[in-house]
């Protein structure tokens, strides 16, 4: 089935959506975006992507051409239409198309920004088996531009570091930068040792992940001491637990880091149950 799309103010076919090729997204990655779930045929943390989305756009000195509340009705829309049960929204907004390629910010007065949304439908979503079985990540080092913390279209590094750990025969990489665990590729990087949870604290140097604030609430609601802090791949190695969090994996056990095994190599006890919080607690505030 062709999926229906949104761009620039129009629901359209997929295959007669269209966007200029002077557009800044693509010719300077001069853009953002949000990815928010869907479970149940409904968005998960919706308002915590539009407060980030807002600051990403001011950050960038970038207008905003949708309001949150008609954001929200394009992202049920396309829900709607598309039959979407479990999945994803992505949304981009970039500076938009001026009429020709120039380093220079264009004029927002004469150069409106444009906004791209289109869903994907991944059934079994919240049930994924991986997360039964935990995932293997390696470590590379983190050589992305200094402001992670907002969340924009240059993707190209953490591309090339899935694929690093592909050929590595493992499913992701966490990013090191002066001895230290920044995070992964596209998820925030946690630790577990003697049921205290670990992760570094929130700067510039890490995307402040919205699925990463929903965890770290419902721990400390569930009595589970939280220490926001840098460490190392070799800290990581001796850890009881490791797991990410991101809006498409939720909660996801590590097992194996740069090919040393975490444990008995099988999830602990408190990622499985960080997992289980979260879509309960998530589902309820859905909408």
């Amino acid at each position: 089935m062709t999926r229906t799309v949104y761009v620039n103010g129009e629901f359209l076919p997929e295959t007669e959506a269209k966007v200029s090729i002077f557009d800044r997204g693509f010719l300077m990655a001069d853009g953002v975006y949000e990815v928010t779930s869907v479970l149940g045929g409904k968005l998960i943390d919706f308002d915590g992507h539009a407060v980030r989305l807002e600051r990403s756009l001011t950050e960038l000195d970038m207008a905003n051409p949708i309001s949150k509340e008609d954001l929200l009705e394009v992202h049920r829309e396309l829900v709607r239409v598309n039959e979407i049960d479990e999945g994803m929204v992505y949304l981009q907004i970039t500076r938009g198309a001026p009429d020709d390629r120039d380093f220079v910010f264009p004029d927002p007065e004469t150069t409106p920004a444009t906004i791209v949304l289109f869903t994907q439908n991944k059934p079994g979503l919240a049930s994924s088996p991986v997360a039964q079985t935990g995932i293997k990540v390696i470590s590379i080092e983190d050589v992305r531009w200094g402001r992670r913390d907002i969340k924009t279209v240059q993707l190209l590094y953490p591309s090339m570091g899935k694929m690093m750990a592909k050929k590595a025969g493992a499913d992701d990489a966490w990013m090191v930068e002066d001895g230290f665990v920044t995070e992964g590729t596209s998820n925030n990087a946690y630790i577990v040792k003697g049921n205290k949870i670990i992760t570094r604290g929130l700067s510039n140097d890490i995307l402040h992940g919205i699925t990463r604030a929903a965890v770290l609430r419902f721990a400390k609601e569930a009595q589970m001491e939280v220490e926001e802090r840098n460490f190392t791949i070799e800290e990581a190695m001796q850890a009881d637990e490791a797991f990410i969090t991101s809006a498409s994996t939720f909660v996801m056990p590590v097992v194996e880091i740069d090919g040393a095994q975490l444990g008995d190599g099988k999830p602990g006890k408190v990622a499985p149950r960080l997992r289980e919080i979260y879509l309960d607690e998530s589902l309820k505030k859905a909408i």
